[in-house]
């Protein structure tokens, strides 16, 4: 039997092994269920207040409520995720967006929706997605071997961006050209549903973790968290990278998510079918680098690669402003995409492979968190920032800045020695220190 599961395993593509595992692919299904329901999200409410007479001031602010929601969940999200079984969790959390966006479009539908309801459901949405990330990351590794991981998190980036990127808003595009955002909210929370039921299906695991803390459980809680950020200030490697990225995301992610529909509706003329081909070519680039990583090993030099991947990616973003045709914007945000998600598998496999299991969790709620603690600052500041300066030039920062930042935190913080002192086409040995300290 076993010599038959290694056969089947070495015949397998190396990106598609983990399918060899039946918990994993009701887990690709779930996942994939609430990408869909997201990809529709980000379209769908764009519209929706744009309907509701708002513009970029307005998306501003139901934008930040949701990256508000995320970072006043994931630092506990991390903690729980090592104390309590992740499916809990990411059930939990299906059920939570159900409710929240079903209200939203039922609201909509019988013309009753008005923008502070989009700021709650906004709200609502990001404490979920607060809780996904630290729980998923610390499941996936309970659930299919070391070795798989890799391709795994390709897994994810193809679905992510090919789903949430791509199809989500396509779908949206079209529902709304038919009928209204509306509908579209209430497609969004159907297909949250259907991934609890899914995730429900699956068997649960246990925490991989030896002992928790006996006494108080808030005070526990408080002191696993800060277990994760002693971790974190002690890894170099760790600490660099998400400090480096939590400036990235100040310089782009405003601009990606808040100018972006009023470039293509101001500069092509086009609407919400548009800008879901603009979105979806960032996906399609987006589920392609994911796809190119995931089958081949890890570089040696992947710390340097995956800083540059990101930083360097922004550049065409330099060209957004001045492009008056929806297919040139769909090819600068196909690169986009290709380098963002190419990075981020590597940084997923990065955290699986290097971080003692115990902590996972934690530290990933941490990336998480450090990596979207200025997100709130940057859509609050797009709307007023691109109305006053313009467009053009907010787009101009968000493209070059960040090739600067990835040379900063490659040249000047050691990662050129960390990553070649530790290479990551070795086993994980769970007992060894923090790598990178220094």
């Amino acid at each position: 039997m076993a010599d038959g599961q290694a056969r089947t395993r070495r015949e397998l593509p190396r990106a598609l092994r983990p399918f060899r595992l039946p918990q994993y692919r009701l887990l690709v299904v779930a996942l994939t269920l609430s990408l869909l329901g997201a990809g529709i999200w980000v379209v769908a409410l764009v519209w929706q207040v744009i309907e509701l007479g708002g513009g970029p001031s307005e998306l501003s602010a139901v934008a930040t409520a949701s990256a508000v929601g995320m970072l006043l969940t994931v630092l506990v999200a991390g903690a729980l995720a090592d104390r309590v079984p992740q499916k809990r969790l990411l059930v939990a959390v299906e059920v939570l967006k159900t409710l929240a966006i079903g209200a939203a479009g039922v609201l909509a539908v019988t013309g009753n929706l008005e923008l502070w309801h989009l700021v709650v459901a906004s709200l609502f949405f990001g404490i979920a997605e607060g809780i996904v990330y630290p729980a998923y990351s610390a499941w996936l590794p309970a659930i299919i071997p070391a070795d798989d991981l890799l391709a795994a998190n390709g897994v994810e980036g193809v679905l992510r961006p090919s789903i949430m990127q791509a199809a989500g808003p396509v779908i949206a595009g079209a529902i709304i050209a038919v009928w209204a955002p509306g509908p579209a909210l209430l497609v969004i929370a159907a297909a949250q549903a259907c991934a609890a039921v899914v995730l429900a299906l699956m068997r649960e695991t246990p925490v991989r973790r030896d002992e928790i803390a006996p006494g108080n459980p808030v005070t526990s809680m408080l002191r696993d968290i800060g277990e994760g950020f002693r971790y974190m200030v002690r890894t170099r490697w760790l600490l660099v990278t998400l400090l480096y990225f939590c400036l990235l995301v100040l310089v782009v992610m405003g601009p990606i998510e808040v100018l972006l529909p009023f470039a293509v509706r101001d500069q092509t003329g086009g609407g919400a079918g548009s800008f879901a081909i603009v979105l979806a070519a960032f996906g399609i680039g987006g589920a392609v680098g994911s796809l190119f990583v995931a089958s081949r090993r890890l570089p040696r030099r992947y710390l340097t690669l995956m800083n540059l991947l990101w930083g360097a990616g922004c550049l065409p973003l330099a060209a957004v402003g001045f492009v008056s045709q929806v297919w040139l914007l769909a090819v600068l945000t196909f690169v986009v995409g290709f380098t963002f998600q190419a990075g981020a598998v590597i940084w997923g496999t990065l955290l699986q492979r290097r971080v003692p299991p115990a902590l996972l969790g934690r530290v990933s709620s941490l990336d998480f968190f450090v990596s979207i603690a200025l997100m709130p600052i940057s859509m609050a500041l797009a709307g007023p920032v691109g109305e006053e300066i313009g467009i053009p030039v907010a787009f101009v920062v968000a493209g070059v800045v960040p090739t600067v930042l990835a040379l900063v935190a490659v040249l000047g913080f050691g990662l050129l020695r960390d990553e070649v002192e530790h290479p990551l086409d070795r086993a994980p040995d769970p007992e060894e220190e923090p790598a990178g300290r220094v």
